[in-house]
């Protein structure tokens, strides 16, 4: 089984108007950046996204919204982004801020099968309106649900034909638990090995998770702000 695309372009092409995507990443260190840039070169609108955070302004998801592509963010922080700041103020676009480890248990547990979860985050502030609590030994929890989504579209370091990965360092954040979550995942990766080529121990995800592999290009892989001594 040979599941390596020839370009980005083949790989989201029954990505529609209206689906919800896992992107991956954290800030900018394991984005997607290929499979970003050619959605972004697409007529596809009213996207839900679900990521850490929204890129910045012309880079990321921050193209994306940009393009007025994203019609609703399912996010933790995003801070760094002036058009996601004008668009939620204005309407256009719909968040829901999620606690970060909340966010990154309601994806795994989207593609582990859990129905859901009670965890203290949020207890008593806005992120618990409207949801059912409980208390448990004493202390009061807030229920939680799971998170997945239409397409996962991440970015690993290393693939085999078939779809084993590996991530690079920190890289990893929220790449491996999207791989799970999607129902269809799509990776770009840096380099392409044969089967075999891997080191089964290293293998960060097997590739039951994983439906289509491309081969990037060009990686800039920018930071926010870089900080070095004066």
């Amino acid at each position: 089984m040979n599941k390596v695309f020839p370009s980005a372009a083949s790989a989201i092409a029954d990505i529609t108007s209206g689906s919800t995507l896992l992107v991956g990443g954290f800030g900018l260190v394991g984005i997607p950046e290929s499979l970003i840039q050619t959605i972004q070169e697409s007529d596809i609108r009213e996207l839900t996204c679900i990521s850490n955070n929204c890129g910045v302004d012309d880079f990321g998801l921050g193209l994306l919204l940009q393009n007025k592509q994203i019609k609703k963010m399912i996010s933790s922080y995003v801070g760094e982004n002036k058009t996601f700041e004008r668009q939620f103020l204005s309407g256009e676009l719909e968040v829901e801020l999620v606690p970060q480890g909340t966010l990154a248990e309601r994806i795994r547990a989207g593609g582990a099968g859990i129905g859901g979860f009670y965890t203290p985050a949020g207890v008593g502030t806005q992120i618990a309106d409207g949801k059912e609590t409980r208390v448990i030994d004493g202390k009061e929890y807030v229920l939680e649900f799971p998170l997945v989504a239409d397409f996962a579209i991440i970015k690993a370091w290393k693939a085999d034909r078939i779809g084993n990965l590996i991530f690079h360092e920190t890289a990893q954040n929220f790449n491996p638990m999207m791989a799970t979550a999607g129902k269809i995942t799509i990776v770009e990766v840096e380099e392409i090995v044969a089967v075999g080529e891997l080191d089964p121990a290293q293998i960060h995800t097997p590739s039951i998770y994983v439906q289509r592999v491309i081969l990037g290009e060009h990686y800039e892989k920018r930071i926010e702000r870089r900080t070095v001594r004066s």
